[in-house]
């Protein structure tokens, strides 16, 4: 039997989407690592950086259905839980942050898309990055318990309602972190220099190495 719409409901719904499109557009615009590491792979190209925007929306949409079933909760019900993936969490940043460093060091750093090989390999590991990024998140899969039931409609069914809002999410993100990469792509031959890429490598690496020593470090 379906379920029974309650009076009021269906006037209600554009405004709840609305709201929680605003919301989500909040959320995007927060600075944290899923932004610095598109950022950072949208320097080598735009086929890098939208393939880390869709890693990383793959793993909020994830963490969204995980939401849906009710699994979060025992993620933040169980503090051994949380501190593995805490820990987890922290050391993906480290590794990024090291490895942009790293890179930012290597003469060949500016010259990167010359290198056919390179290209190539570039969509799948920006791919894993953002997914890798956003899974070993504790705090992105406790965020996404709290913020999404906010939006359920009254007498809405539950589970449908944040599977729908977890994949609007998801497709959002992907066309606003879309605009970074085509911000980025657009100035390219500007952050293309030398000089310039290697100091923009060196700040993203010095902020993910912050960001892990922060996650790493919180009770």
């Amino acid at each position: 039997m379906a379920a029974a719409v309650r009076p009021g409901q269906d006037d209600r719904m554009p405004s709840t989407l609305a709201a929680f499109l605003g919301a989500c557009l909040l959320v995007a615009a927060s600075p944290g690592p899923s932004t610095v590491l598109i950022i950072k792979h949208s320097l080598r190209s735009r086929r890098s950086g939208f393939m880390t925007v869709l890693g990383n929306e793959t793993g909020v949409l994830t963490w969204g259905l995980v939401a849906a079933f009710g699994l979060t909760a025992l993620l933040a019900a169980s503090e051994l839980a949380y501190g593995v993936m805490r820990v987890v969490g922290a050391v993906v940043l480290v590794g990024f942050g090291v490895q942009t460093l790293w890179h930012a060091r290597r003469p060949a750093a500016a010259g990167i898309d010359a290198a056919g090989g390179e290209r190539a390999k570039s969509g799948p590991a920006s791919y894993r990055h953002g997914l890798l990024l956003n899974l070993a998140n504790p705090k992105a899969a406790i965020f996404a318990m709290s913020f999404l039931p906010q939006f359920v409609p009254p007498g809405a069914p539950h589970l449908p309602a944040m599977v729908g809002l977890a994949a609007l999410w998801a497709v959002f993100e992907v066309g606003y972190y879309g605009l970074y990469v085509w911000f980025v792509g657009r100035i390219r031959t500007v952050l293309s220099r030398a000089g310039v890429r290697r100091r923009l490598e060196q700040v993203s690496g010095g902020i993910l190495l912050l960001l892990g020593a922060r996650l790493a470090l919180e009770g």
